[in-house]
């Protein structure tokens, strides 16, 4: 399968601060792929050296090319919205479209204005009497309207309130994403993507602690479903993390405990949200899979 991003070894450092070590992933064709961190973790951070915004060491290809070499080729081929994407306020929706067709060699008026009819946003709205939620359909339009194999989103439904969040990614999902193009999205909202996602990336003070497809996650990770009764017998097979679920407590475990402590509860899916609080909360357990 076509590799679309490959990094080996990127290491990042401002200063005296490590903001990417080590980190090695590859996204495929196809995929759309979740970029898992709390605030500081290296999301931003990595992000930006694809893009060739930021210098990093290590081995890196974006859509076969070197992003810092290759930055202005590069940002002609693939879809980005930064952590701070910023809309000019004073345009109308109808000007950015058009601004948009004299910036990007790969953009599609006609479709950007078909997207953009999926919403309540009219072509003569201007964007500063435009919510959060619509100001972010319209940067999301304009992106999907680039005929690119990539799409990177640094935390695009930030600040976002339900209902606008579940739009964004709708659209997201129904127009971009066609098992020939990827998705690379940040989040913290683990919860709200896990159901739209085919991979995951975790980091953790700029390490990578997990790279995995969800199907290996229910492969690879056991959780247990248990009576309160039985939480010193669980305890001592050193689960990941304990937590309490609907009913009971629950055992999260890096691949199938004993036997005997199988037989003590029941097999429950684990949760991103479940497995990201204990990776996070446990920086020895840095093992990574593809």
């Amino acid at each position: 399968m076509e590799t679309l991003i490959q990094a080996g070894g990127l290491t990042l450092r401002y200063g005296r601060k490590t903001a990417l070590d080590d980190v090695s992933f590859s996204v495929p064709k196809g995929r759309v792929v979740g970029l898992l961190g709390h605030n500081g973790a290296g999301k931003t951070s990595l992000m930006k050296a694809l893009v060739g915004l930021l210098p990093c060491t290590g081995n890196l290809t974006v859509l076969g090319l070197a992003p810092m070499a290759d930055r202005v080729r590069l940002l002609e081929q693939l879809s980005y919205i930064p952590d701070v994407a910023i809309l000019p306020r004073w345009a109308r929706v109808e000007q950015l479209i058009t601004l948009m067709s004299g910036l990007h060699p790969r953009f599609s008026a006609e479709r950007a204005r078909a997207l953009l009819k999926r919403t309540s946003v009219k072509p003569l709205d201007k964007v500063k009497t435009l919510s959060k939620g619509m100001v972010a359909q319209v940067h999301l339009a304009l992106m999907a309207a680039v005929d690119a194999r990539l799409m990177i989103l640094d935390e695009p439904t930030l600040g976002l309130d339900v209902l606008s969040r579940k739009a964004f990614y709708e659209m997201l999902i129904d127009e971009w994403c066609d098992g020939e193009r990827s998705v690379l999205v940040s989040t913290q909202q683990v919860e709200e993507i896990e159901s739209l996602l085919s991979d995951v990336l975790m980091l953790n003070e700029g390490k990578l602690v997990l790279s995995i497809s969800l199907e290996e996650v229910d492969r690879r990770f056991v959780a247990l479903s248990h009576d309160p009764a039985q939480a010193e017998a669980i305890a001592a097979a050193h689960p990941l993390l304990r937590y309490r679920v609907q009913g009971g407590t629950a055992a999260l475990f890096d691949g199938p405990p004993p036997e005997h402590v199988q037989a003590l509860g029941q097999r429950v899916r684990p949760s991103l949200v479940d497995l990201f609080v204990a990776l996070t909360r446990a920086p020895e357990m840095n093992r990574t899979q593809g």
